[in-house]
């Protein structure tokens, strides 16, 4: 009999898999799963749907009873979520035979299943053990989370020390020669002993001659030993340093190059600390503790050598400790490296707690929280310091464990010394000799043991940067970018479909902007408005379809040059720290004097720039915060006109500022609007009535589009958001007060 067939242990969960199997008929086999976390009443609830290969079962949350359809018919399985809850149906051409809730974060095996179900339902070959899978291998639209290996981190610096090959082999040889001329002096102990010391103390006349030439070879060790390590020490610090700050670069701008997906997921402080602290950990240890490492390896193997060859017996004893030593790096090694990493991550969440709160400061100090941010700084400080005490707790056992030994080391080889002497075997010059080999020798090997701590935190810090370095953009440059010249400004979408991780925002969305044409956005909260927005401005790729600018999809551009021909009104406007003239030509960094006036004038930000302090020059403070937020917004208006965009995207412009400066800059955006493609998202509707045509959204799709007295008219969704908008004026409140729809869909920004 052929035996029931799910799919290898741990893709299924336990709590279903006993239960799932039973129900398993011979030769049936488990395709695919999803696991849902609600139940009809929406509340969290475990259940599952599986898929076989010949039936379709479902345990809904919370229940009890399984149920079962065969595969026959026309069944359909589909899924759709709204407003953070994904609902799973299955159908026929007649009723809907089952639905399922469940939240957002089972979209992943919920589209796998589907997907499955689709396959087998149009006679496709079943996939092969589908939930072997992970379930977060489905594909997302953010970048990936590779993980290079831990254990190379440190050597895929190679990368960065390339170029530096030469200074470096000249500071290997420079460390090569320092090495040898510190072994010298020992070496010198032994006739110095015989020849001169012992005679001398049976009896014999001193031999000054034999002192001198042994003190002037030690004095002439010491001075090259000294010389050499400064060179060596110079050059290798000199490289290391420049290795850094490519480092520093490299990551910076890799950083630079990725899509605002990554940073939506990523602290700033963490990021910060990455760039800042992890670099300058590397450096560090590059510059010191890689030299002393590479110097402790050298000492090591020639003092062995050197030891070998004055008695092979008494080197052996010397070296016995030295397997003992190497299994206990081995063993602390991989401990130090993960303790590492955590630490690094829990310092990253001080200064994520600085990042937040200094520039935070305002809001902070208005709503009395100061007390509540040192309760939340003191808890990421105590986990700091839990973590490292686990980690010290590894290392302060392991250091002196390695002293131990080489202290037991030491006192074997002082009695075997001392019988081999008394059989005459060696001198007492040769066991001083040995003696000071060893001590030199120890030291090198607790150094290195030591060095394993620096070692695995340059790892931990060097997996973090490689993190950054091994992201791929998803909004790749194209391989070979068409160019396009300068921009008409006609912009068209294509059944344009976006998801933003598991969730879809915009889906099958078709719309013609002529050049020149002023396009206003309007709907409900979610609706896909800066979503849209954000694609036109190719900050994210849209998942199917396309968006064709003149013609062209806009992937096949430069990402450089596409966004050269667009313009961007913030409803929060961001302001370098700097002066008002480096602000407003941030866009066009070569502009002339004159040029940035112009644009200040045409942006009705003229008046008042002279009226500050130091005028053009006039420092705006770090983010503005010495400016108004209508300053601020004439500002960007005029950093907009100066780059003279083909396209403008205006993005509630005018949502967070008074009426009286709203008009002010209504006045400048007027200037800015002018023979360009303008695409314009507000919730003041009485903003957009200028506008050649309205587009109305809802759930990602237009469901209404024309003139703002031709869609009241209509009386449909315009006309309704018109209608909550205007009864919640005549009470006193904010545009959307009433209606919600005051906030974008921030879940995709």
């Amino acid at each position: 009999m052929t035996t029931p067939s799910l799919a290898p242990a741990g893709a299924l969960p336990d709590a279903w898999r006993g239960s799932l199997e039973s129900r398993l008929a011979p030769g049936e086999r488990l395709l695919a799963w999803a696991a849902l976390d609600l139940d009809a009443g929406l509340r969290f609830a475990a259940g599952v749907v599986a898929l076989t290969s010949a039936r379709l079962l479902a345990l809904a949350g919370g229940g009890d009873a399984w149920q079962a359809w065969p595969l026959e018919g026309r069944l359909r399985l589909r899924s759709h979520d709204h407003a953070g809850v994904g609902t799973l149906e299955l159908v026929d051409d007649a009723a809907r035979l089952g639905c399922w809730r469940y939240t957002l974060a089972r979209q992943a095996e919920v589209s796998r299943l589907v997907d499955a179900f689709a396959r087998l339902a149009a006679g496709e070959p079943p996939p092969d053990e589908v939930a072997a899978e992970a379930p977060s291998a489905a594909p997302s639209a953010a970048e990936g989370e590779p993980v290079p290996p831990r254990r190379w981190a440190l050597l895929r610096l190679a990368r960065f020390a390339r170029p530096y090959r030469r200074p470096l082999a000249a500071g290997f040889v420079l460390t090569l020669l320092a090495t040898a001329a510190t072994l010298v002096p020992p070496y010198l102990t032994m006739p110095l002993m015989d020849e001169v010391l012992i005679p001398f103390q049976n009896g014999a006349p001193i031999d000054y001659g034999k002192a001198a030439l042994y003190l002037s070879g030690l004095l002439g060790a010491a001075l090259a030993a000294w010389l050499l390590g400064w060179c060596r020490t110079y050059i290798l610090a000199w490289v290391s340093e420049r290795i850094g700050a490519d480092l520093r670069t490299a990551t910076y701008e890799h950083l630079q190059q990725l899509s605002l997906e990554y940073f939506g997921g990523k602290r700033t402080g963490d990021l910060i600390a990455r760039i800042g602290s992890e670099t300058d950990r590397i450096c560090v240890f590059l510059s010191l503790h890689l030299l002393d490492f590479a110097t402790d390896v050298l000492m090591i193997a020639m003092t062995a050598a050197i030891l070998v060859s004055i008695d092979p017996w008494l080197a052996a004893v010397t070296l016995l400790p030295l397997p003992f030593i190497a299994w206990m790096i081995h063993v602390v090694r991989d401990r130090l490296r993960y303790g590492f990493e955590k630490a690094d991550r829990i310092w990253s969440e001080i200064t994520n707690v600085l990042a937040d709160t200094i520039p935070g400061i305002r809001v902070v100090k208005a709503f009395a929280q100061e007390k509540r941010e040192v309760a939340r700084f003191r808890e990421a400080n105590q986990h700091n310091l839990a973590v490292n005490d686990r980690v010290n707790a590894v290392w302060s056992l392991f250091s002196p464990t390695v002293t131990l030994l080489t202290e037991i080391g030491l006192l074997v080889v002082w009695i075997f010394g001392i019988w081999q002497i008394s059989r005459h075997r060696i001198s007492v010059g040769v066991l001083a000799a040995f003696l000071a080999y060893i001590s030199r020798f120890y030291l090198r090997l607790d150094s290195m043991s030591r060095i394993v701590s620096v070692t695995q935190k340059a790892a931990a810090g060097a997996k973090r940067i490689f993190d950054i370095l091994d992201r791929v953009s998803s909004v790749p440059e194209p391989a070979a970018p068409v160019r396009l010249g300068r921009v008409q400004g006609r912009i068209q979408l294509r059944d344009a479909g976006f998801r933003y991780g598991n969730r879809t925002v915009i889906h099958g969305l078709n719309l013609d902007i002529a050049p020149g044409e002023m396009i206003g956005l309007v709907g409900h909260s979610g609706s896909g408005k800066s979503t849209l927005v954000n694609l036109i401005c190719r900050f994210y790729d849209v998942s199917q379809g396309a968006i064709l600018v003149d013609g062209v999809d806009i992937r096949s551009l430069a990402v450089a040059d596409y966004r050269h021909n667009i313009g961007v009104v913030l409803q929060e406007p961001f302001l370098f720290f700097g002066t008002v003239a480096e602000n407003i030509a941030y866009g066009k960094p070569q502009a002339t004097r004159e040029e940035i006036v112009a644009a200040a004038r045409a942006a009705h930000a003229h008046e008042f720039i002279l009226r500050l302090p130091q005028g053009y020059d006039s420092l705006v403070g770090e983010r503005g915060q010495s400016l108004s937020g209508g300053e601020r917004q004439r500002i960007s208006i005029a950093r907009a006109l100066l780059i003279d965009p083909r396209i403008l995207i205006l993005d509630e412009a005018t949502s967070s500022v008074d009426t009286a400066t709203e008009k002010e800059i209504q006045k400048a955006l007027d200037n800015l609007v002018q023979g360009r493609t303008t695409i314009a998202v507000a919730h003041r509707l009485s903003t957009l009535r200028r506008a050649d045509r309205l587009v109305v959204l809802d759930r990602g799709q237009i469901v209404e589009e024309g003139g703002h007295e031709e869609l009241i008219a209509r009386g449909g969704a315009y006309f309704r958001l018109h209608q909550a908008q205007s009864q919640g004026e005549a009470v006193g409140g904010s545009p959307g007060a009433d209606g919600g729809w005051d906030e974008d869909d921030e879940e995709a920004a």
